[in-house]
């Protein structure tokens, strides 16, 4: 891109998500009227979150601007990065450029959740391939190391200077596909200079250089040579590379590999497809022939490394997989490292594997797992290699931000040109200075079934407090004809109180007695009963009660009906 000496526009800088948080990674980049977004990830949902089943980002701001957006940069496959594609792409078509793994992970994630594919290109793109969007941005695509292939920084050339993204990333000198970072092109655009870098801190706080993931594939060797019976590796299905290491580690002691898990299976057919699987031709059976083998014959290659509910590891465990029981001997591998917060279900299972007999290796027992994030020497060299004017660290949670922040100042960045930023911040950076100066709406949004709702509706509040309380219905009947109440009120509960049969009758008993008693104070007629039993005073007259017999505030749900109604 031509350098134009009479610059008068800024380069805005916006995350919408990522910033102090583990998750929906996706930031816009805008200068004048153009537009790119780098990464449309999603996260999980936490613990107050009931019934979600993701989170995803605010696209007001790109709504707002949609007539500026060029295109959609993918830094790699994973979900964290990829995983709202389907709910931004039903909206606003755009093009979106990827390595060529990340690019069919997507194809396949668009039709498997309906969305059309006409009118969107799903462009895949190698190191060193540049794309222009719009006039104002030139993209490169820059080879780095991560935990799944096709993995890419991406350097933004921008009327004002160039960014460097570091998307997710680590230094691996000895990969398993050979293809080392491109350490070199770093070191060119550190030369040429760099006006702001944006890099991850997921590893900031561990010093040192993250392990090869070849030192897995050796601990893979020495497990499979031992093992007397079937073997079972979970691990995150889109590990690509980890899934071609228990391939050869399998076939190098006679053993066939099965598949379990939908999206095992879906990584796997698209990786293969790319040729980045290197198997023979009788390897992989299926899941259904296992029983046709020797149990010494047998790999299982499964989701589950983290314990989720529905995974195959897990039914596995409880046993309710429909192909696989775990008997006495199996040697079970989990292969990953435990996302915070998964501690508890994770060891649940590893437990209910070892009562089954199995002998269980996991990452604290054995070298079963590297990180696929960059440790903090790794992190140190990039910053080195491009001596940024201005920083931005991003992809963590606060803490790892403020870290990343000193290290930078340590490394000779001016602690004035780095900034922290919050998820809608805006950082607009022109010749002379870099400064946030205004912020767009970035709260989370939540995938509720076929739903988004914010995440202060009260609906969640309201799951909560059933989760905690229980729920206490009352149902009135009223007499058409007269007005007044046709019978006692019908009280029933879910989930409120613990107590025999007995005691429950007693306390609804109890309860219709008292409704009874606030609803006659006054003039006994239909329109002041109506009033009085739908109002909120009335409601919280009742949990003051209940609170009195049972110390808990259940939710109260009110329902009227009426018999011998005149039309």
């Amino acid at each position: 891109m031509k350098k134009n000496n009479h610059r008068t526009g800024c380069l805005k800088v916006i995350p919408l998500g990522g910033m102090s948080e583990i998750g929906k990674n996706m930031t816009a980049f805008e200068y004048g009227n153009d537009m790119v977004i780098v990464d449309v990830g999603m996260a999980f949902a936490e613990e107050n979150m009931p019934g979600v089943d993701c989170v995803i980002q605010d696209y007001s701001y790109v709504r707002n601007n949609i007539n500026k957006l060029r295109g959609i940069i993918l830094t790699h496959g994973h979900e964290d990065h990829i995983g709202a594609l389907p709910y931004f792409l039903r909206e606003f078509q755009c093009p979106v450029y990827g390595g060529k793994l990340t690019v069919e992970l997507v194809r396949h994630k668009l039709s498997d959740k309906g969305v059309p594919l006409r009118g969107i290109l799903l462009q895949a793109m190698k190191n060193g391939d540049t794309v222009q969007l719009g006039k104002s941005f030139d993209i490169e695509f820059i080879r780095v190391n991560h935990s799944i292939a096709d993995s890419y920084a991406i350097a933004l050339r921008t009327p004002v200077g160039t960014v460097i993204h570091s998307g997710d990333f680590k230094v691996d000198y000895t990969p398993i596909n050979g293809k080392v970072m491109d350490l070199q092109r770093f070191g060119e655009y550190g030369k040429e200079g760099v006006l702001l870098f944006m890099c991850e801190s997921t590893n900031i706080e561990k010093d040192g250089f993250t392990p090869s993931e070849m030192q897995v594939g050796e601990s893979f060797q020495k497990i499979f040579q031992n093992a007397e019976k079937r073997i079972i590796v979970a691990t995150f299905s889109s590990h690509v590379h980890r899934m071609q290491q228990i391939f050869t580690a399998a076939e190098k002691y006679n053993r066939h590999v099965a598949l379990s898990g939908r999206s095992m299976v879906t990584v796997f057919n698209v990786a293969n497809s790319l040729g980045y699987i290197s198997m023979k031709d009788d390897t992989l059976i299926d899941i259904s022939d296992i029983d046709k083998y020797e149990d010494n014959e047998i790999v299982i290659l499964t989701t589950g490394s983290q314990a989720e509910p529905m995974s195959a590891l897990s039914r596995m465990a409880f046993a309710s997989h429909k192909s696989v029981e775990i008997t006495e001997g199996d040697t079970v591998i989990i292969s990953a490292h435990p996302i915070p917060g998964n501690e508890k279900p994770i060891y649940k299972v590893i437990n209910e594997l070892f009562r089954r007999g199995a002998k269980v290796i996991y990452e604290s027992l054995a070298e079963v797992h590297v990180s696929g994030h960059a440790y903090k020497n790794e992190i140190m060299l990039l910053h080195s290699l491009l001596k940024p004017k201005y920083f931005v660290p991003c992809h963590g949670e606060y803490r790892m931000l403020y870290k990343h922040a000193e290290l930078a100042a340590q490394l000779g960045t001016d602690p004035k040109n780095i900034f922290i930023l919050e998820n809608g911040d805006i950082l607009a950076i022109n010749d002379e200075r870099a400064k946030i100066t205004d912020s767009v709406p970035a709260k989370a949004v939540l995938i509720d079934g076929t739903g988004a709702v914010s995440s202060d509706d009260r609906v969640f509040s309201d799951r909560m407090h059933l989760g905690d309380d229980g729920c206490v219905s009352i149902a009135i009947t009223i007499d058409g004809g007269t007005g007044e109440l046709a019978c006692v009120p019908s009280v029933n509960s879910v989930g409120f109180a613990f107590g025999d049969e007995n005691e429950m009758l007693r306390l609804h008993k109890d309860t219709a007695a008292r409704v009874m008693s606030l609803l006659s104070q006054g003039q006994r007629k239909r329109d002041k009963i109506e009033a009085e039993f739908a109002s909120r005073q009335f409601r919280d007259k009742i949990k003051g009660f209940l609170y009195e017999k049972t110390q808990r505030k259940p939710v109260i749900i009110t329902n009227t009906c009426y018999v011998n109604e005149r039309y």
